[in-house]
């Protein structure tokens, strides 16, 4: 393909860096802007940038969305929405799909509607009704924030008592200290089984035929331990529309035609041996799953993008084996502290103790007379990933690289990939899920 033009649009933080560094790379002429002021040098010396993207859209062959929010407020689809119909070629989702992430009530009455299998699942917007539901109905239940707090990622909760008393105590909690942000929450029904996220990547019409399937690391600490985070770190494989995707995302692929949708959408899924869970959307690319799904694409990543934008169906090639990335990080993530942050990681020097680059990727980061530092004000600089025909064998490369890091008070998980190796991936092949060409 012929060099293109592409406008990458951060509308609040930034997010897509890296995405954009790679399709840079591929000798693509790249544009990109961000919105928030604290993250505006991140992706300096990486990325070309523009001060006003606005006045790019008729520079550009492919606009690129990187998440729903405008600030506080979701409105990323509508932008792209009305740039499509203005005639633009836009990775990007719609008003209503939006609504998948920032409504979870609505998300489930879409699956629903679709005639997929859902969880039980409670709509509150006031916090003494959710206590007396779980009272009356005692059972463990997941606590999920709706609307812009929902990104505070921690206040997600998992409950573990049978009589839902500790869902009540956190129910108190965050009436008390987050009553006046939060507008609402669901309570689902804690489901045990096997956590899978089954994406897809949707081109206006149709989904293509390579289906990713990812698991996520939330929590801070090896083991699942510790405080909710973005992500810790995504371990995944690639395979066709096997029943977990025809069971959820394939039912949607009518309604996201008719909505014109455009791009990777995602969705979380507890899975047991009597059926499939659907839990929540991520209508937009996935952090940093999006890193280490652009490591595996094999073919040109630019490519896959602006054929998406186009409405053409990709000649994507994929690694045929399984990809894990770990998100190292610095004081004070996940948590806010100014004054931590300048102690200890602003502008800090991200060291490599070889020439190479492979399977290193950019979140906050810029480059300041070729030395890779530390940008921004979250202290999440860079993903490292890896890749193999076993899980094992990708564990092994990502975490050889990350040994030829050196930034002083770096930490990360050591355990991402191994929730598959003990004992997911035999558990989805015995249910049937996934098929005999997933075995390791």
């Amino acid at each position: 393909m012929d060099g293109k033009r592409f406008l990458f649009v951060s509308a609040d933080a930034a997010l897509i860096t890296d995405l954009a560094w790679q399709v840079h790379r591929e000798g693509h002429e790249v544009k990109y802007y961000i919105e928030s002021e604290g993250d505006r040098e991140i992706g300096d010396g990486f990325v070309p940038k523009t001060d006003d993207w606005t006045t790019d859209v008729d520079w550009a062959d492919v606009i690129v969305f990187d998440d729903i929010w405008i600030g506080s407020e979701v409105g990323t689809g509508e932008l792209a929405r009305d740039l499509r119909e203005r005639g633009h070629a836009v990775v990007g989702g719609t008003p209503n799909t939006d609504r998948l992430e920032e409504d979870r009530g609505y998300a489930m009455e879409m699956l629903e509607e679709h005639g997929v299998n859902t969880v039980e699942h409670h709509v509150f917007d006031d916090f003494d009704a959710g206590i007396r539901h779980v009272r009356e109905n005692p059972a463990p239940y997941v606590i999920k924030p709706l609307g812009e707090v929902q990104n505070v990622k921690r206040l997600l909760y998992v409950g573990n008592e049978t009589d839902g008393s500790d869902v009540v105590d956190v129910l108190r909690a965050y009436k008390k200290a987050w009553g006046h942000r939060m507008k609402g929450f669901q309570l689902q029904r804690k489901v045990n089984g096997v956590e899978i996220a089954v994406c897809g990547f949707f081109n206006g019409a149709e989904f293509i035929d390579q289906v990713n399937f990812n698991f996520e690391h939330k929590k801070l600490f090896p083991g699942n331990i510790g405080p909710q985070t973005g992500e810790m770190g995504t371990s995944m494989f690639w395979a066709g529309r096997n029943e977990l995707f025809e069971e959820t995302l394939g039912k949607l692929e009518g309604w996201l035609a008719d909505e014109g949708y455009v791009g990777s959408i995602d969705v979380n899924c507890i899975v047991n041996e009597t059926g499939i869970y659907p839990l929540e959307f991520t209508p937009r690319f996935g952090y940093p799953t999006i890193a280490l799904q652009e490591e595996s694409i094999e073919s040109s990543t630019g490519e896959f993008l602006s054929d998406l934008a186009h409405g053409r169906d990709p000649d994507v090639a994929v690694h045929n084996g399984y990809q894990i990335a770990v998100r190292v990080v610095l004081p004070p993530f996940p948590f806010d502290d100014e004054k931590t942050y300048d102690e200890n990681s602003r502008n800090a020097a991200v060291v490599f103790e070889t020439e190479s680059r492979e399977g290193i990727h950019i979140e906050d980061a810029k480059k300041v007379d070729g030395q890779w530092r530390v940008a921004g004000g979250n202290g999440m600089p860079i993903v490292v990933t890896g890749k193999g025909d076993t899980m094992y064998a990708a564990r092994e490369q990502a975490y050889d690289r990350i040994d030829d890091i050196v930034m002083p008070n770096m930490y990360y998980r050591d355990d991402i990939g191994e929730r598959w190796i003990d004992g997911d991936g035999d558990r989805l092949l015995a249910w049937g899920y996934l098929g005999p060409s997933h075995a390791e």
